[in-house]
């Protein structure tokens, strides 16, 4: 392997995330969001509905496999019943 093709922290792809800054979700804290098992997500969804980039946020989601949490306001097992369409 030439050194040239060794990743560093500068070649490395990051996703553009600044996307959560404007999310309600950062601004109420994770606990609605990444409940104990078997605990409601309803609040996490209210928030998620009054949420302005809920699209983005499941979008993100979808393609970055997230299986645990409340994500674009759908719980793991409605974000898997998704992508099995």
């Amino acid at each position: 392997m030439h050194i040239d093709t060794i990743a560093t922290p500068d070649t490395i792809a990051t996703p553009d995330l600044d996307w959560q800054e404007e999310a309600l979700c950062a601004q109420t804290g994770g606990d609605f969001f990444f409940p104990e098992p078997g605990s409601s997500v309803r609040d996490a969804k209210r928030i998620c509905a009054l949420c302005p980039i809920r699209s983005v946020c499941l979008e993100y989601a979808l393609s970055h496999d997230e299986r645990f949490g409340v994500w674009g306001g759908l719980s793991e097992k409605e974000r898997l019943a998704l992508r099995r369409g």
